[in-house]
Parts: C-alpha cells; sequence; structure tokens
C-alpha cells in the first residue's frame, strides 16, 4: 500500500511522465499502469471517448498475467459500449462523475446502470469493488473512461476502493486526459501524413502502418526484455518506434505514380527507382530534434536492408543517393549493410513489414494465408531476416494475430 505522501508525489510526478509519452497507444498502457499502482488494483481497463461510443483500448488484468507463461500478454477484443446510463463506463462517460462500486455483484435499483458478468463468466476471473472515473480536460470535455476493478489491502485481499483516494485519482485522471487529447493529435498528424501517401500508394493504408507499428513495438520489446535492456531505455523506445513504424514508406510519396501504381511487378529498372523511397525518407527526419526524428531516420532508412547484406540503400549519402566514400561496390553501387550494421529498429520493421505485406492483398497478388507467409519468412531466417529476431516474432504469433483483428483493412 501507498501511504498518502507518497500517493500525493505520484500524482505530481505523473504529469510530467505522461507528457514525455507521445504515442496514444503506449500512453493509454501508462495511464492504466499507474492508475493501478495508485490504487493497489489487480485490474483495470480504459476507453476513449468517439461520440456517442466509447471505444474499449487497453486492458491490464494481474490475476490473469500471472496464469500466462513468462513474456506473454493478455489478448482481448474491442468491443464498443454506448455513452448512456446502462453500463458503468457508459454512465460515467455520459454524466462525467466518478464511480465507486464495493461489490458490483450487488447493485440495488437506485442506480441507472447494471453489470455485465459475461467476462467474468469467460474468463473465471471475478470482479467484485470497481472505481470508474472521467477522463476530463481542462474544458471539461470527457475524452475517456478508465476503469479499475479489484482493490487489494496489503494482505491480498479484495477490498473496496478507499473514499479518501478519489480527489488523488481525479487529479491524475485530469492530467492523463490532457495527455490524451495531446497524444491524438499527434497521432492524427502521423495519419494525414499516412493518408498524403496512400493518396500515392494505395497499399499503404492506415490499417497496414497501425499493423507494422504496433508489430514492432511488441516484436522490440520481447527482443530487448531477452537482451536484459533496462525498463527505461525499453519504453523510451517503445514509444518511438510506435511512432516512427508508421512512417516507414512515407518516401513513396516522392515515387512516381507510374510505379507505385503498376498493377503488376516492377522492372529492374522500376525496382530501382522505388528502392529511393528509404532515403527520400529518411531526408524528412535529417534535422534530428528530437529522439523520434531519430528513430524515425533510422527506420526509414534501414527497414529494407537485409541480415545477409543484399538489401538496400545500404551505405549511401541519404542527401544524394550516392555510396559514401569508401563504400562504392565494383557495379558502382553502395554495398547493403548486414548483420548488426543494421540499426535494430531497422530489423525489427523487416520482420513486420514483409510479414503484413505478405499477409495483405496487393495490387499483383492476393493475401497469403499464414502457413505460407510463416513458411517463407522461415527459409529467409539468416538471409533476409536477424534469425533471433525472427525467432521472438515467430514465438509472439498469438498477439500478432491479435493484432491483425484490431486494425482490419476497410473494405470497399
Amino acid at each position: 500500500m501507498i501511504d498518502e505522501k507518497k500517493k500525493f508525489q505520484e500524482v505530481l510526478n505523473v504529469g510530467l511522465e505522461v507528457i514525455q509519452t507521445r504515442d496514444i497507444d503506449i500512453l493509454l498502457e501508462r495511464i492504466l499502469t499507474k492508475a493501478r499502482y495508485l490504487t493497489n488494483a489487480d485490474a483495470g481497463s480504459i476507453y476513449i471517448k468517439d461520440e456517442s461510443k466509447l471505444l474499449f483500448r487497453y486492458t491490464q488484468n494481474e490475476t490473469l498475467q500471472k496464469l500466462l507463461p513468462p513474456g506473454k500478454k493478455l489478448i482481448y477484443s474491442t468491443f464498443t459500449v454506448p455513452v448512456n446510463n446502462q453500463s458503468i463506463a457508459g454512465y460515467v462517460a455520459n454524466t462525467g462523475q466518478v464511480v465507486n462500486i464495493e461489490n458490483v455483484y450487488d447493485l440495488t435499483d437506485s442506480v441507472p446502470f447494471s453489470f455485465d458478468p459475461s467476462y467474468d463468466r469467460l474468463s473465471g476471473y471475478r470482479t467484485q469493488s470497481v472505481l470508474c472515473f472521467p477522463l476530463k480536460t481542462n474544458t471539461d470535455e470527457v475524452v475517456g473512461v478508465l476503469q479499475l476493478i479489484n482493490a487489494k489491502n496489503g494482505h491480498g485481499n479484495i477490498v473496496p476502493f478507499l473514499p479518501e483516494d478519489e480527489p488523488f485519482v481525479v487529479h491524475f485522471a485530469n492530467n492523463a486526459a490532457i495527455a490524451i487529447e495531446r497524444a491524438t493529435m499527434t497521432r492524427d498528424i502521423i495519419l494525414r501524413m499516412i493518408k498524403m501517401a496512400e493518396l500515392r500508394d494505395p497499399m499503404e493504408t492506415g490499417a497496414h502502418v497501425n499493423r507494422v507499428s504496433s508489430y514492432s513495438v511488441e516484436l522490440y520489446e520481447a527482443w530487448a526484455r531477452l537482451k536484459r535492456i533496462n525498463e527505461a531505455e525499453i519504453e523510451q523506445n517503445r514509444d518511438v518506434l510506435k511512432m516512427a513504424a508508421m512512417l516507414h514508406d512515407v518516401g513513396k510519396v516522392a515515387i512516381t505514380d507510374l510505379i507505385l501504381k503498376k498493377p503488376a511487378r516492377l522492372n529492374s529498372s522500376e525496382y530501382e527507382i522505388m528502392k529511393r523511397h528509404t532515403y527520400l525518407g529518411a531526408r524528412l527526419f535529417s534535422h534530428q530534434r528530437s529522439d523520434f526524428d531519430r528513430a524515425a531516420f533510422l527506420v526509414t532508412l534501414n527497414h529494407h536492408e537485409r541480415w545477409d547484406g543484399h538489401g538496400y540503400p545500404g551505405f549511401v549519402d541519404y542527401a544524394t543517393g550516392e555510396p559514401l566514400p569508401g563504400y562504392k561496390s565494383n557495379d558502382g553501387n553502395a554495398p547493403g549493410k548486414q548483420l548488426e550494421e543494421i540499426p535494430v529498429f531497422g530489423r525489427v520493421v523487416a520482420i513486420c513489414d514483409v510479414f503484413d505485406a505478405l499477409s495483405s492483398g496487393r495490387s499483383y497478388k492476393e493475401a497469403w494465408d499464414e502457413e505460407r507467409v510463416l513458411e517463407t519468412m522461415a527459409a529467409e531466417k539468416g538471409k533476409h531476416f536477424d534469425p533471433e529476431m525472427l525467432d521472438i516474432f515467430f514465438s509472439n504469433l498469438e498477439i500478432v494475430r491479435n493484432i491483425m483483428q484490431l486494425y482490419p483493412e476497410m473494405k470497399g
């Protein structure tokens, strides 16, 4: 349990922590983690308001997490909740009121909302105490709802959430809501850049970049923990990688439509032109004022390098596309980077981008089934892909499949 003085300090600190988080998905995860810590909650969920509904975005459950093998994560489905008084979260979003319930199975007729026990039945988990509060901006707009489940005392027993914790939680929620609003604006800006690329390249969709970036964060995190990289560095890199990976192909905006929209495979000369999108994209982030700029530069420039050195663009001057001094091959081209010459972010996104490209339809091919995709990628282990990273990716296929469901391609 956290004493009141320390809890007050934690609430003050959280403003700085969430302000430093730029990606909306990473931010939501951190908000939920911190809120659970402040209230000693076993579980929780976070929702984002979208007009007249709440989008279920993230969940944590310590009890269920402990049942999983080390390194595995909970798999969850997305759903929506109407903003009305029928559900607990819907009521909080609709009224802007905090709800503190001692036992959700003992609700009386005096409250307008009800508790849906279907998740408990499905998971075998037992929800009891609930603290649910709105995420409000400084203009009093509700942007989301945070629901905390099953407070625990020092002995690990489930207890009601303390009423005296509510002011701390409300202050925390206000800071979190402002950070959510800012991170949402950042995501919208990135997606507008992707939309611009999509106007040129129909395959560069919002769903594609969301999948690739989400796969990339999961792969990087699993790899980094295996390498015993410290948690602070992992968290910082997850944040910047999530956004940088979304922009991996942004350089395609400089490639002619005759190549981008060709309904067949490219010939050799067209392919050479297409390769330019790597260093053309890197130019956008050449003036590096932040760690995000650095991450985006590394991703755009290196995501088509190969472990065996036969990728592109290789050791080039991103400003000119010409080989760097001392790196010109006999054919006049730059040699490809190989092995650990390729930055970590480039090796990560290479795997995730190829997986999604093979799994998705293209103008010249249908989407491949998973078995064919995995067989093709396995054959490239130690050739195209970092072999250790590919093994880690394959070991996390369950969460990869979950991400595919979260970001399906829009039809029509």
